[in-house]
């Protein structure tokens, strides 16, 4: 396979990478509202509204900050708004649709959690935009540093790479499993399903960005892994809080 892989329309080629991501927010958007329609537990067209615009604002803004921060000194020294638009990461995006959706729910009133629904149509959204990923090899920031081992793979330069975004589709299918047989128990409080997701994928993108090339910030860490570890104090006291609250 050659890398990157392009397609072919009107007579433009266009990288993998942006066509999947937009095949895998359209689906995973459809996937979401078939879940709605079967779901016992509604939401006012206020709520639903107010929501959807705090978590779509949060995200376009937390992808394109937090992607263009992983090489501040580039962002700072030599801006380009082209460049700012273009650089995205969904762990931004995951982290500030979060905060999005916080402050819509501060606004309206509602109280209680919203999250358990997205879950698995947001799983399937990364999963195909991580194909993309994976066929768009080197020329974008998605790969990983060169390695001997086993699944070293030539993403289109001369080494053997991790192939990052294959480690990333495994773990999500993987988590889509598991979350799958714990959300059947039905022991747990809406919201949890979410809480568990989100501790999950930051914590594995965390380790994940050990084996990607990444400009280090503060104790040898990158501006995405230092978003993870914020993600995951957060939702660690968030969940002991509720079950100190639960116990009582």
């Amino acid at each position: 396979m050659d890398f990157p892989v392009t397609f072919n329309i009107f007579d433009k080629a266009i990288l993998a990478h942006p066509l999947f991501e937009a095949a895998g927010i359209f689906i995973g958007m459809r996937y979401y509202f078939y879940l709605k329609r079967k779901s016992a537990e509604k939401m006012s067209f206020n709520t639903s509204a107010a929501v959807l615009i705090g978590a779509t604002a949060g995200a376009l803004i937390g992808s394109k900050l937090i992607g263009n921060l992983e090489n501040p000194y580039t962002l700072f020294e030599n801006f380009s708004f082209k460049r700012f638009w273009t650089n995205n990461t969904i762990v931004g995006g995951l982290a500030f649709g979060l905060i999005g959706v916080e402050w819509a729910k501060k606004i309206i009133g509602h109280k209680e959690s919203t999250g358990d629904l997205i879950v698995f149509p947001l799983i399937l959204a990364m999963i195909i935009g991580r194909i993309g990923c994976f066929l768009t090899g080197i020329h974008e920031e998605t790969y990983g540093i060169p390695t001997d081992s086993f699944f070293g793979m030539h993403l289109g330069d001369q080494y053997l790479r991790h192939p990052v975004a294959l480690y990333e589709i495994v773990f999500l299918i993987v988590l889509w499993i598991v979350l799958k047989i714990i959300k059947k128990k039905n022991k747990f409080p809406s919201g949890f399903i979410f809480q568990l997701f989100m501790i999950c994928y930051f914590s594995f993108r965390f380790m994940l960005d050990f084996i990607k090339p990444k400009v280090d910030i503060i104790a040898g860490l990158g501006t995405i892994q230092l978003v993870c570890i914020a993600i995951i104090f957060y939702y660690f006291f968030k969940l002991k809080s509720a079950k100190i609250v639960n116990s009582r």
